[in-house]
């Protein structure tokens, strides 16, 4: 297993079968860096396009359709001190009677917030006073917003999107500590990384987090053979499950779906046992609410689960 420090020279803004930036072995830990949604870099030089441009992909020998990647984040930490958000809440988070209340129509002045971001203090302070939030000041997360491998089916499909693959879901788990798994639909399963978010609240309700670069360390691992639907993932309390669709009732499926198989493959359950469980332990949170795809996550609670087999 090494270790590899890698410096991107180009961003995708989509994400599917296009050339490697790097191949790792199974079991690699990479240490790179992101630029922001409008591909800003650590010094706000324009190094990207615009909209969730991302790192890599990155190969990782041996993967194959059928497996699952497994892929640790290490450390996501904010790279410099600028970072900006939207303003206005988005159009379909409201009745629609009250969207006029929103501050819509507005210009990019007017949608634009401005957040000096201390990674070593661990905050992000807005800088316009104006708006009657007096000297907010507020604890970061940072999470990426936009990551997975590459789509189904030789597709390339857009960073302003999710679905199998992963992609923009926006949600505010997938932080440092948080292990994500994929289904691996093109050879090397080609990771792609990108969308720093310095802080986020549920849903992605205005358009964005608190958008910047990152640096970022992830380790990949491949699970040959198993195949999976949708992404899932754990940390040190929750396992979860993400599905990706629109309306929101059909991301919720999505997810409780890839839970229940799940819960029947990997803990011997059995459909009533699974039922049972989530009947009355499981828990959703809310991911991306404002792209095309929406994100849905079902999650249960480590202590409630039987051993795995």
């Amino acid at each position: 297993m090494a270790t590899h420090h890698f410096t991107p020279s180009r961003y995708y803004t989509t994400m599917g079968a296009h050339e490697p930036a790097l191949h790792i072995a199974d079991g690699d830990t990479v240490i790179t860096s992101t630029v922001d949604a409008r591909g800003w870099d650590a010094a706000r030089a324009q190094s990207g396009p615009r909209g969730n441009p991302q790192t890599g992909p990155f190969f990782v020998e041996g993967a194959a359709p059928g497996d699952t990647l497994a892929l640790r984040l290490d450390r996501i930490v904010p790279s410099r001190r600028y970072g900006w958000s939207g303003t206005l809440l988005a159009h379909n988070v409201v009745d629609p009677e009250y969207v006029p209340k929103l501050g819509w129509p507005a210009d990019d002045r007017s949608t634009l917030a401005e957040w000096d971001v201390d990674a070593a203090a661990g905050t992000a302070r807005l800088l316009s006073h104006d708006v009657g939030l007096g000297a907010l000041v507020l604890p970061l997360a940072p999470m990426l917003g936009c990551f997975g491998v590459a789509a189904r089916g030789g597709q390339a499909i857009s960073t302003a999107t999710s679905a199998e693959h992963g992609g923009n879901m926006d949600y505010r788990g997938c932080v440092a500590g948080a292990t994500l798994y994929f289904p691996v639909f093109e050879p090397g399963a080609l990771i792609h990384v990108g969308d720093g978010h310095a802080r986020q609240g549920d849903g992605e309700i205005a358009g964005t987090g608190i958008e910047i670069s990152m640096e970022v360390e992830f380790t990949a691992w491949l699970i040959k053979g198993q195949r999976i639907e949708w992404p899932r993932g754990e940390n040190a309390d929750y396992i979860f499950t993400i599905g990706n669709a629109r309306p929101l009732d059909q991301a919720l499926q999505h997810a409780t779906s890839e839970m229940h198989r799940w819960l029947l493959a990997s803990y011997a359950l059995d459909p009533a046992g699974a039922g049972i469980l989530l009947g009355q332990c499981v828990e959703y949170d809310l991911g991306n609410v404002f792209d095309p795809a929406y994100t849905m996550v079902c999650k249960l609670h480590k202590s409630f689960l039987p051993h795995r087999v």
